[in-house]
């Protein structure tokens, strides 16, 4: 019989590294702009559209609906997004930052890029080319499966 050891099962690895990377995201921006990572993703998958449902939010960022409800509902209440009644669909609604979210995620954004180069400045770009085209084909094979 094959025995699994957690260590080394991929699955698990993946989970560890991506919950440790979160984890330090996580911390810089509670502390510099008060958002959870949920709320951070909403504020960066609006700013590259005009407006979105809280279902196509979901679909992008593979959150469950009770996450993206919450972080929406927590970031309108802060003034950083509208709501829209959504007039193809009576049930949703389109998402969309307001002026004080775009300025926030001015500033978010960079902070988020200087995280990102310093997590991974111990690697090629070569390297870091191969790891994204990697987890992309990842991405397939799980939805394939």
């Amino acid at each position: 019989m094959t025995q699994l050891v957690l260590d080394r099962f991929l699955p698990y690895r993946m989970s560890i590294t991506s919950n440790l990377v979160s984890d330090r995201i996580a911390r810089a921006y509670e502390a510099l702009f008060g958002l959870s990572i949920p709320e951070w993703r909403l504020i960066a998958v609006i700013a590259e559209v005009e407006a979105i449902t809280q279902a196509e939010i979901g679909e992008r960022t593979r959150m469950d609906k009770v996450t993206v409800s919450r972080a929406a509902i927590a970031l309108v209440e802060r003034g950083l997004l509208l709501r829209a009644p959504n007039p193809g669909d009576k049930r949703s609604h389109h998402l969309s930052l307001t002026a004080e979210g775009r300025d926030l995620y001015a500033s978010v954004a960079p902070k988020a890029l200087e995280l990102e180069a310093k997590i991974f400045a111990r690697f090629t770009q070569k390297e870091l080319d191969g790891f994204v085209a990697m987890l992309r084909r990842i991405d397939v094979a799980a939805l394939e499966a």
